[in-house]
């Protein structure tokens, strides 16, 4: 009996733990089930929830013409979720599953395998393995059917036509966000908004077959296209003249741009060396990349940095004698000089106590308005600004923006480095005045002297012409913009003449079109370094053109070349050539009558007395060619000897030689 009992006694105790358990259990369970079961529902989507960033496409930049300049297409991105696999299988097991995952698409992608071990053995979370995969590659890792791998359709930024206006394109990160030129000054409007895609996985890490409520897709919004203001046409033209101009100068490097004056568009920017935007962090050609393999680091890192840089924006130099035309066109405005006016040259000038000299120590004795700006004459230009005096000329230098920035549509635009009015005194002034302590963006300069083919109307440049909204077709037009008036028409019309008469009889002859009349300025500047003037130049020409109604400019810059020296020599083959081929593309008719040239003789011009630089812009303006003494070592120099003699008849194209 005391056994039944105490049977009977074990079991109800028995009985009351278990109910004890049930009733714990139930407890858990409803705690579970009911105060955490939000929570807990949401850890199980996750973990069975994969979410992926879909890309969505930069829109497309366009020429003028609508000529494609960069262009999104279509990709794949190779993620890998090293947490899903072997997630089941043991830490020892999962880690040799990572390894074996990482082995094969080494294998598959022509990859490094240790690079990925590292990325994804014992790693957790979304990793990239491979970004900007073509549909070929991307099939050789879809066909492994590898757990814990996802492929992904993304877009990559192509840029169709290579090197051609890169430093106008700029380019983007692997992340297709711009960092340089229109890529980063359009970035908000061409990147657009990138789309998800939500699924559910299974313990291995693949999509399920079925679709789940919270299964989600957002579809990416494209970006918006750009339409540039650039003519692709032009820019091959430009990039070519400056491609042969390095070659032929030895040059550092040469930069141009070709506007039309009448509304401030750009057709062409470019520079030479340069690089492939589709490759941007080496030179695209291959004499550079030799050069660049030998640098260092940081030797690399600053000529990247130097290649993507758009100078023609960003940077500034000293104009020479280019930056006379705005000095003359202030005293004209001002009422300082008139057409008829004279100026005697002594081949010096004392500016309160300073003796500053002419290029030309002879002199170039009594000379008109035109002859002096023709000459490039530096006592005439000290005078005029002089006269003007330094409150009206830095006036004027506010009204050309050259004292500020144009406005321009593209990222980091330099500004001007202009004396301090207060400083710079009356030698600071006169030198100020012949483009000397002085230095400006070419966009500055070239956009200031549009002003004088436009009627005196200064406008803001621009790149980029119209928006255009992908989902709704629209455009959204960016209309030419005045800015201000610099001079009056009738200044305007008197620089145009004076320009006109530089090439057609003066220094600027090397700009010379057959058929069109043309008008410009060629200038030479020594470098600073260091606060003190070297060896080194900046050569540069600018023409316009046709001079009855203006349509193009051209300014081409040549830095540091080490054959000839002057702006004729350098740059003016280059200005001549792109505006010769631009011309003819844009069906502008001539504005003069010319007979035929086949078999023609001409004159050989007097240059005797004439400055190197000018003698060329003579000779070429008169169709002929020239070959220096090898003693002239590339500077420029007062030629004592030609051969043939002035007066003598020859064919077009016959070489005349210059002696120092």
């Amino acid at each position: 009996m005391p056994t039944t009992n105490r049977s009977r006694k074990n079991l109800i105790i028995v009985t009351i733990l278990v109910f004890i358990f049930i009733f714990a259990v139930a407890l858990r369970v409803g705690y579970i089930q009911i105060v955490k079961g939000e929570e807990y529902k949401d850890r199980a989507l996750s973990q069975q929830t994969t979410d992926t960033e879909i890309d969505a496409e930069r829109g497309i930049i366009y020429d003028r013409n609508g000529e494609k300049l960069a262009q999104s297409v279509k990709c794949y991105t190779i993620y890998a979720y090293p947490s899903e696999i072997g997630k089941y299988d043991g830490k020892k097991k999962q880690k040799k599953l990572q390894q074996e995952t990482a082995e094969q698409l080494a294998k598959a992608m022509d990859r490094d395998e240790d690079e990925l071990k590292d990325m994804i053995v014992g790693k957790s979370g979304q990793i990239v393995i491979g970004k900007g995969l073509t549909r070929e590659e991307a099939a050789k890792v879809r066909d492994l059917n590898l757990s814990g791998v996802v492929i992904s359709p993304s877009t990559k930024r192509s840029y169709p036509n290579g090197t051609l206006a890169a430093n106008v394109m700029g380019m983007v990160n692997d992340n297709n966000v711009g960092q340089s030129g229109l890529e980063l000054e359009y970035n908000n409007y061409l990147s657009g908004v990138s789309g998800r895609m939500v699924y559910y996985t299974d313990t291995n890490g693949d999509e399920l077959s079925y679709s789940p409520e919270n299964e989600k897709y957002f579809e990416a919004e494209n970006g918006c296209d750009i339409i540039t203001t650039i003519d692709l046409v032009i820019q091959s033209y430009t990039e070519e003249a400056i491609k042969k101009a390095y070659k032929k100068t030895k040059a550092d490097r040469i930069f141009a741009i070709v506007m039309n004056p009448k509304n401030g568009d750009v057709l062409a920017m470019a520079q030479y060396p340069t690089f492939d935007p589709n490759n941007p962090y080496e030179p695209a050609s291959e004499s550079e990349k030799a050069k660049f393999k030998e640098m260092s680091s940081q030797e690399q890192s600053d000529y990247l940095n130097k290649m993507w840089r758009n100078p023609i924006v960003c940077d500034v130099y000293e104009p020479g004698s280019v930056f006379k035309l705005l000095t003359t066109s202030i005293a004209l405005e001002e009422g300082e000089v008139t057409m008829d006016s004279t100026f005697t040259c002594g081949g010096s000038k004392n500016v309160s106590g300073t003796v500053i000299h002419c290029w030309n120590e002879a002199g170039h004795g009594t000379q008109t308005l035109k002859q002096a700006v023709g000459n490039s004459c530096n006592p005439a230009l000290m005078t005029m600004a002089l006269d003007i005096g330094i409150d009206k000329f830095y006036a004027y230098m506010d009204n050309y923006n050259i004292s500020g920035t144009t406005g321009i549509d593209f990222p980091a635009e330099g500004s001007a480095l202009l004396q301090d009015k207060d400083s710079a005194g009356p030698v600071g002034l006169a030198t100020i005045g012949f483009g000397q302590g002085v230095a400006v963006t070419p966009i500055q300069l070239i956009n200031a002297i549009n002003s004088f083919g436009n009627g005196g109307k200064l406008m803001r440049p621009r790149l980029v012409k119209g928006i255009r909204n992908n989902d709704t077709g629209e455009v959204e037009e960016i209309e030419p913009e005045v800015v201000r008036r610099t001079v009056s028409k009738e200044t305007a019309d008197e620089m145009c003449e004076i320009m006109e008469y530089v090439v057609e009889d003066g220094g600027g002859g090397c700009a010379a079109v057959k058929g069109y009349r043309v008008g410009g300025k060629t200038g030479t500047a020594n470098k600073a370094v260091n606060g003190k003037y070297g060896n080194y130049t900046d050569s540069s020409c600018l023409a316009m053109a046709p001079m009855s109604d203006p349509q193009l400019t051209v300014l081409v810059i040549v830095d540091s070349p080490r054959t000839a020296r002057f702006g004729s020599a350098t740059a003016g083959p280059a200005v001549q050539e792109i505006l010769e081929k631009s011309l003819k593309y844009l069906n502008i008719e001539p504005d003069r009558v010319e007979d035929s040239d086949e078999g023609e003789k001409v004159e050989v011009p007097e240059v005797v007395g004439k400055s190197a630089d000018e003698a060329v812009g003579i000779l070429s303006g008169a169709g002929l060619k020239y070959d220096m003494s090898d003693s002239a070592d590339g500077e420029n120099f007062i030629v004592l000897k030609q051969f043939p003699e002035a007066g003598t008849k020859v064919k077009k194209g016959t070489r005349v030689f210059l002696y120092d």
